[in-house]
């Protein structure tokens, strides 16, 4: 009803303005020259109006002027200006091609001319990722990383070694939506962290929300990770990849009809397993991934996309034990112009996750499984108003099937009987809308609204509880049977969001935001590191969705016509019905696992500073954070506030690259936090000579120690390698250069002597560290032609 409303209204807010004045809009798509790219975030501006708009997510612009002469500037970083003189009497289409500049070594770009997103993008707690800029960052492992970059920025933790996850101000690693073309993805991990499922070969953009999210986002708490890929080459064929000690990649790009429609397809492989086969180990650890993608443009009014990803991690370990994940998802997208001034973005979207672990033994072989998949339907609408006035709004609709685990025996003399965790299914509804508005030249401003109605729905029979909290004395009072999408539960949620920037002056800003942000699916974790091995439920008859509310304000300024960006941006969230695991809770093979998961409050608060030089040889970043998340649950650390697993006080990142000349780059990366907290047990009971579990006193009252890590990369382009239709390159990399041994976790074990003997009569305990990367050298040889 609000969208049909809102589309109904449009040609009132159109007829409105355009009685002071005739007015004629010129519209159209920004494209790379070289491969037909759609640019997104091109500056387009008016310098007789000192106006403009950008390009959208889709390399879409629409400026609607009164009639006259414009010379229309169009500007994007690395590409030279174009400048259009005509006469606006008509609407117009105007498609436009940038070509790159190519700039001398010796040469120090300044570019005192382009619009500086950093100060006059009201957008905060944003940050861009330009791939051409990322590539320039050292390569680990031959390959640049936009994951490892996530990490480095200020209001971002990382998870640590032996996983790709990260932290935002204060919230969890299942509070991040991850999107690849639109698509979720719930564990962005590659053989423990090392690699990402980001194949840096087929990116072509990327943003990171911290705060002041946009309307259109929803169902995370804490940030959203929105990647794009590359749309295919449609002038000519063209390929990259890369040859390394760890892993090998190819990508294809190409014409199906030239300018008309492309395709893609890439691959990437480790190779451990092979090496490992060749010496008759047991232990087999790889993984692979594919991404693919075709286009095509029917006209101007519509272009239709269909892109595919798949990605998977095996491990064996002695032929007995192993494990294993993966991510798939598909994207079909639909771009429409209704009119000049009015774009679409119809989306459907297929995603699913799973993991299995299996253990073969005659007496203890078992094989868990768990999965989940999502299928959504998007609708995402932009009017341009006028230069000033853009409206945004439109609705989703996504139906999840989530299969929190299965257990069944694999050998007939298994101790372990069948059990299934109940089967969990529900419908998301989402309605939003959002007016940025430029009030004169120094204010702007972005007010908007996301409804999230979520419902919880059958097939499922739902177990009833006398006291879903008494985990002591569990008492099953009933079951209900709720049919195939009838309704169990129901939340409705308001969803407020904004954003206001002030310009001081051409150089410095201040804006503010506030979000209100609701998260529908948990993650139950019972450990501190954010694993693939975790179950995913929805809210439900006894869950209630997660809500947060952020405050931010910063301050930013450029130095030197744009060469140097610094901010500093403070941060308060207040985040409700966190999930936790009771303390001491039975977790594995629990069926009335409900009864020992807890909701309650965290919040969490905090300054970031960053620094960062685009232009000239030497580039780099800075990024500084400090923050404090703390949590209070109910029946958790007895009641009273404890840290959360993920509060680490402090986190430092430099990132710097070296261009010597064109033969030689240099690349460095140091990155600091304190150690995160976790739970170690305090004790154990001893009742008639039986001793039951660890008991654990005190969540999180231990910390580990701190994690540091240097990387350095060099880059050698041979000039012999540099023709017109080929280009190679290698690449050197050393991964954590002083060996660092970097906490991964702490277990306990009974006590042991040097010789593994145990001590005593086998009640001590003592703590020992895992950790999982050593220094880790790599040779790749890149390619692209």
């Amino acid at each position: 009803m609000m969208l049909r409303f809102l589309i109904s209204f449009l040609p009132f807010i159109v007829t409105f303005s355009s009685k002071a004045q005739t007015k004629y809009t010129v519209n159209g798509y920004v494209r790379d020259a070289s491969n037909g790219e759609e640019l997104i975030g091109v500056t387009v501006l008016v310098p007789e109006m000192s106006t403009g708009v950008t390009t959208n997510a889709y390399g879409f612009y629409s400026l609607t002027l009164p009639a006259g002469k414009y010379k229309l500037q169009y500007s994007y970083i690395g590409y030279k200006t174009l400048i259009r003189e005509f006469d606006l009497q008509r609407n117009t289409e105007q498609n436009i091609d940038l070509a790159a500049e190519v700039l001398e070594m010796e040469e120090v770009v300044v570019k005192a001319d382009r619009v500086d997103a950093n100060v006059t993008d009201i957008q905060m707690g944003k940050t861009e990722l330009n791939m051409a800029q990322v590539r320039k960052l050292p390569m680990i492992f031959g390959e640049s990383d936009i994951i490892k970059v996530i990490q480095m920025q200020p209001g971002v933790i990382s998870a640590g070694e032996g996983t790709s996850s990260f932290f935002v101000r204060g919230g969890s690693a299942d509070q991040n939506l991850i999107l690849i073309d639109e698509a979720p993805v719930y564990d962005p991990s590659h053989l423990f962290g090392l690699f990402s499922v980001f194949n840096s070969d087929v990116i072509k953009d990327s943003e990171l929300y911290r705060g002041g999210v946009p309307a259109r986002f929803g169902g995370r708490l804490s940030s959203i990770l929105e990647v794009r890929t590359k749309d295919g080459n449609n002038k000519k064929l063209s390929g990259s990849g890369g040859i390394g000690t760890l892993a090998s990649r190819f990508m294809l790009e190409g014409p199906i009809k030239k300018e008309k429609s492309s395709f893609l397809v890439s691959a990437r492989r480790s190779y451990v397993d092979l090496f490992l086969r060749a010496a008759n180990e047991k232990n087999l650890v790889y993984f692979y991934d594919v991404n693919a993608k075709v286009s095509w443009r029917h006209n101007n009014n519509n272009r239709f996309f269909a892109a595919f990803y798949t990605g998977r991690d095996d491990f064996s370990f002695d032929g007995n034990f192993g494990f294993g994940w993966g991510n798939a998802t598909g994207t079909f997208r639909w771009n429409h112009l209704f009119s000049d001034r009015l774009f679409s973005n119809t989306t459907l979207v297929a995603s699913k996750f799973d993991y299995k672990l299996e253990f073969e033994d005659p007496v203890q072989g078992f094989i868990w499984e768990s999965n989940l998949e999502q299928f959504s339907l998007n609708n995402d609408l932009s009017f341009f108003i006028n230069p000033k006035s853009e409206l945004n709004f439109g609705y989703h609709l996504t139906f999840r099937r989530f299969e929190p685990g299965n257990i069944s025996p694999n050998t007939e003399g298994s101790i372990f009987a069948t059990v299934n965790q109940p089967k969990a299914f529900a419908l998301d509804h989402a309605l939003y809308a959002e007016l940025q508005q430029k009030w004169g030249d120094k204010f702007v401003s972005s007010v908007g609204l996301r409804l999230s109605v979520f419902q919880n729905v059958g097939p499922q029979d739902l177990i009833l509880y006398d006291d879903p909290t008494d985990n002591i004395n569990i008492n099953r009072t009933g079951t209900v049977n709720y049919g195939t999408l009838e309704s169990i539960k129901t939340y409705v949620n308001p969803e407020p969001r904004v954003s206001l920037m002030y310009l001081l002056n051409n150089k410095s800003s201040i804006k503010a935001s506030y979000s209100r942000m609701v998260q529908n699916t948990h993650l139950i974790s019972s450990g501190t590191v954010p694993l693939p091995f975790n179950t995913w439920s929805p809210s439900s008859y006894y869950i209630k969705p997660q809500t947060s509310d952020q405050y931010a304000i910063g301050y930013f300024r450029n130095l030197k016509d744009n060469m140097f960006e610094l901010s500093v941006e403070t941060f308060y969230k207040d985040m409700d019905n966190v999930t936790d695991f009771t303390d001491n809770a039975e977790i594995f093979f629990n069926q009335d696992l409900i009864t020992v998961i807890r909701q309650g409050k965290s919040w969490a608060y905090g300054a970031e500073f960053s620094a960062q030089k685009k232009e000239g040889r030497f580039t780099g970043f800075m990024s500084y954070t400090l923050s404090k998340v703390e949590r209070k649950v109910p029946d958790v650390n007895r009641g009273a506030v404890f840290p959360a697993n993920h509060d680490r006080r402090n986190a430092f990142n430099i990132a710097m690259t070296y261009d010597l000349n064109e033969v030689w780059s240099f690349g460095a990366n140091f990155t600091y936090s304190t150690g995160r907290p976790m739970s170690l047990p305090s004790g154990k009971y001893n009742y008639g000579g039986l001793y039951l579990p660890d008991v654990v006193s005190e969540r999180n009252g231990y910390r580990l120690p701190s994690y540091n890590r240097a990387d350095i990369s060099a880059t050698l382009s041979p000039k012999k390698f540099q023709t017109k239709n080929w280009k190679g390159q290698w690449v050197f990399s050393l991964y954590n250069v002083y060996s660092r041994r970097n906490p991964f976790t702490i277990y306990t074990r009974t006590q042991q002597d040097d010789n593994g003997n145990v001590i005593g009569n086998g009640t001590g305990k003592e703590a020992r560290l895992v950790y999982l990367f050593p220094i880790l050298p790599s040779v790749t040889f890149n390619f692209k032609f």
